[in-house]
């Protein structure tokens, strides 16, 4: 390999590991209560994804160690990271307060709940373990992507963190919904429900439909209900998928 061939091949690996950085702070930040900053560097995590990706495809510096280290990034940014603050949200829930986890006085049930957080990284796992060894993804995703994942719940974080609506957070704080969230979206990653990819091969319509009605639809939501369109955003793209889906096998 020449030198400069290795520079490229460590290009994208740089860049993977600005993903998993990020998303260790985010649970640091998660822990401590700082939801805001720990779902912004969620969200800088899946720039990060997504650009260690496409300097793979431009520099053409694929490798298997890359493959491995991206999963294992993936894992604490999209895994471990949002079940931080799904977490420190049930503690708030729950308490009212978050606190350091030796000092959480709760009775099994309080506990049970708070640990129920631990399904969203169980199943990104196995969610990372498919994707890597299943072949039928190459055009499209079977489950919910672990990144969608993680940005649905870093979007309530951002919500309880900078949201000036003094309704939403009473919503967003509340066992059952917390818990809802968790299970569904646990399920979905580990679905064989097809998603389908950004990825654009071109710019036909027909090829692209539901990508630019994706698109379309994701603007507008930004534009009228900006912070509040996040995690609308995702549930958007679930729907879209599933719709898709349904109408094709009829």
């Amino acid at each position: 390999m020449s030198r400069m061939n290795s520079i490229f091949f460590w290009v994208p690996n740089a860049i993977t590991a600005l993903n998993l950085i990020c998303g260790s702070l985010a649970v640091f930040y998660a822990v401590d209560g700082y939801l805001g900053m720990a779902s912004v560097l969620i969200l800088a995590a899946a720039v990060f994804d997504f650009m260690d990706g496409f300097a793979a495809r431009l520099l053409k510096a694929y490798s298997s160690i890359g493959k491995e280290l991206d999963s294992l990034a993936d894992m604490v940014s999209f895994g471990l990271a949002p079940a931080a603050i799904v977490f420190t949200m049930m503690e708030f829930t729950l308490f009212g307060k978050n606190q350091p986890i030796m000092d959480i006085h709760g009775d099994w049930s309080q506990w049970l709940a708070l640990y129920t957080c631990l399904l969203i990284p169980v199943a990104g796992a196995f969610r990372l373990a498919k994707f890597n060894t299943d072949d039928r993804q190459s055009e499209q995703f079977l489950g919910m992507p672990i990144p969608a994942n993680a940005i649905f719940f870093a979007s309530l974080g951002l919500i309880l963190e900078w949201g000036t609506n003094e309704v939403i957070p009473n919503i967003i704080l509340n066992k059952f919904v917390l818990l809802t969230a968790i299970f569904i979206c646990s399920f979905l990653m580990v679905s064989e429900l097809p998603m389908f990819s950004m990825k654009f091969k071109n710019l036909y319509l027909k090829e692209n439909g539901i990508r630019f009605l994706f698109l379309g639809a994701t603007i507008l939501m930004l534009i009228f209900l900006q912070l509040y369109a996040l995690p609308l955003i995702i549930i958007w793209y679930v729907l879209l998928s599933a719709i898709t889906y349904l109408a094709a096998i009829k």
